[in-house]
């Protein structure tokens, strides 16, 4: 009874997070005509497959092995499972029966339904799989693949991402640096402020510094922020610094409950 529950629950999750992505992909190529829910990183790799139904069957199948064996070691699902196999296998399931893009990968609703089917499927799978799995195999591999996993977020993906943003233009590269700089100090983790700096600067380029520009910018500055503000990083800086922090700092942080204060 309780691996029933544990795969009906494995099952609402996927479907939520296919629906999603399948819906969200499909309204990127619709911008700036229809705005709201977006799946930013997915689109490149989709148009590298060209609308080939072989490509994307290919492409998303090839990373389901190394979910699997993620969540065989880890217990965890990756983002290859939201960002990788859902969409390209929804994409290559309507390729097959239409030729159009307009009808297949650029519609949000057949989308997001195929989406929300296929990640009931593979969330459950890769979930069941690591249910049945013995536990001293478990134990075995999540001591080979946890720090294997810990070096590639850390140190691989940063610097891919960075990478990536330097290539693509002078704009992209300077916001993708200054917001990963940011990122990695607030977050630990420079790929979050990257990405954003990546859209920052492509929208620079693409549309120049309107309002919308603008309040992008000043809503992601203030996030991180926030997030800096409720993790204590101003503080941190100052003892770092070896710094006292001022007594009117410490009450702001007492009264919104964010931490120690300046212990």
């Amino acid at each position: 009874m309780e691996f029933v529950l544990f795969m009906l629950k494995s099952m609402a999750v996927g479907a939520l997070a296919g629906f999603g992505v399948g819906a969200g992909i499909a309204r990127m190529f619709h911008v700036p005509d229809v705005q709201g829910m977006g799946a930013f990183r997915v689109m490149g790799e989709l148009g590298a497959c060209e609308n080939d139904p072989r490509a994307h069957a290919k492409y998303g199948t090839q990373y389901l092995w190394s979910s699997l064996l993620t969540a065989l070691g880890t217990g965890v699902l990756t983002q290859d499972v939201t960002s990788r196999i859902v969409p390209n296998w929804a994409a290559a399931i309507l390729f097959k029966r239409r030729s159009a893009p307009e009808e297949a990968l650029y519609h949000p609703r057949r989308m997001a339904l195929l989406g929300a089917l296929l990640g009931m499927a593979v969330v459950a799978l890769l979930n069941g799989a690591f249910w049945m799995m013995p536990e001293s195999t478990k134990a075995a591999a999540a001591a080979v693949l946890i720090p294997a996993a810990k070096w590639f977020v850390h140190p691989v993906m940063p610097a891919i991402f960075w990478l990536a943003a330097m290539d693509a233009g002078k704009r992209t590269g300077i916001w993708g640096t200054a917001l990963g700089g940011i990122s990695h100090f607030v977050l630990g983790n420079a790929v979050p402020g990257i990405m954003l700096g990546i859209f920052i600067g492509k929208r620079v380029e693409d549309i120049g510094w309107n309002r919308a520009t603008i309040a992008w910018v000043a809503f992601i500055l203030a996030a991180l922020a926030a997030v800096g503000f409720a993790r204590e990083t101003d503080l941190q800086l100052l003892r770092d610094m070896d710094a006292s922090a001022p007594s009117w700092l410490i009450g702001v942080h007492d009264f919104f409950g964010t931490g120690g204060g300046g212990r």
